[in-house]
């Protein structure tokens, strides 16, 4: 399909016309007006909308020139690897052109890249190669990680981010491997950060807006509509008024299995002894070995996960005047020693709690 269009000016009959073959495609192969990925610069297809919405977006943001594989709008993934990075000129600028490896950082924004959990090895080796040839200080994703933690920290945009990628990339020697726009950083970052999903739910919390309700405007339950009231009362659809985050555990699980300590650590319960008879580890609990007596078959494999659960709620804000609360949920694997599950919980209560 001709794609030149988005080079083109926003103004000429050009891009007129490859913006409604666009969303002319899109609707064909997603058969959904309501739900589609916006390709704009600032919605880099992190946000849903219809194709109104998404046609006036595409027009006055201008769409993301570097999203060449329509993989949220139903063209077929072509497959690229690290080693066939090339270079382009677009606009005066020296670029590369995306081809590293599709790895999912949330399964809501990037689709189903993060399914295989050897796709986490792939970002290892940036970890490896320098930003630049012959830089000894910083690696590509250190640099990338760096250069993210600034955004976060101090609010950058999406649209000043990637401006800052592209100056960065100028700045820097010939040959330097920093990505050009946020959206070929996420897909650099987003192995590490692991895949969550982000659903809508009824603001009374009475239903999540997914499977058979998924296309539910208003709440079967309570009647109250799906979409987030302005303050002129007008619902603005396409935005919920309350969204879950959903971090899916599966995923999680087989990451700890591809470390071989890891996965050691993951059984050492069933290799120990109890030497002096006393309760040490959950292992020598009554409501283990109840479990191990009720279901044999799940007890008999030292590989099966035991799982906690715990929730706090909190106020971000630390303003008393404040109705907002977090409630982080905390889930810790008992399998592991009492010294690895110990750091564990201690790193999760300082990165929910700051």
């Amino acid at each position: 399909m001709d794609k030149s269009w988005m080079h083109s000016d926003r103004r000429s009959k050009a891009y007129e016309f490859g913006v409604e073959a666009f969303l002319n495609f899109a609707v064909e192969n997603l058969l959904t007006t309501t739900h589609i990925r916006c390709p704009c610069v600032k919605c880099v297809n992190l946000k849903l909308f219809g194709v109104g919405i998404i046609r006036d977006h595409v027009y006055f943001n201008g769409v993301d020139q570097s999203y060449k594989n329509w993989i949220f709008h139903g063209e077929p993934w072509e497959a690229t690897t690290n080693a066939s990075r090339n270079f382009e000129e677009d606009d005066g600028h020296s670029r590369y052109s995306f081809v590293s490896e599709e790895i999912d950082m949330d399964d809501n924004d990037f689709g189903d890249f993060g399914s295989d959990p050897y796709e986490f090895a792939n970002v290892i080796g940036d970890g490896d190669q320098p930003v630049y040839p012959g830089c000894r200080k910083y690696t590509k994703l250190s640099a990338l990680v760096k250069l993210y933690n600034l955004k976060a920290k101090h609010g950058m945009s999406d649209v000043c981010f990637t401006e800052l990628l592209i100056l960065q990339g100028d700045l820097l020697p010939e040959g330097n491997t920093i990505p050009t726009s946020m959206y070929e950083a996420k897909k650099t970052l987003c192995a590490l950060g692991l895949s969550y999903e982000k659903m809508h739910a009824c603001p009374n919390d009475c239903i999540l807006y997914r499977k058979e309700y998924e296309d539910s405007t208003n709440c079967p339950t309570c009647g109250i509509s799906r979409w987030k009231e302005g303050k002129d009362s007008i619902l603005k659809e396409g935005v919920p008024a309350k969204v879950v985050w959903y971090f899916p555990p599966i995923p999680r699980f087989k990451r700890m299995f591809q470390s071989h300590e890891t996965a050691m650590s993951l059984t050492w319960h069933a290799a120990r002894k109890s030497i002096d008879g006393q309760m040490s580890h959950p292992a020598d609990s009554p409501s283990w070995k109840l479990l191990d007596d009720k279901w044999p078959e799940f007890g008999n494999e030292p590989r099966n996960l035991r799982l906690a659960l715990s929730s706090d709620g909190f106020n971000p804000h630390s303003s008393l005047s404040s109705r907002y609360s977090c409630w982080p949920v905390i889930l810790v694997t008992y399998n592991l020693p009492p010294w690895h599950t110990s750091r564990a919980i201690n790193r999760r209560r300082s990165a929910a709690y700051g």
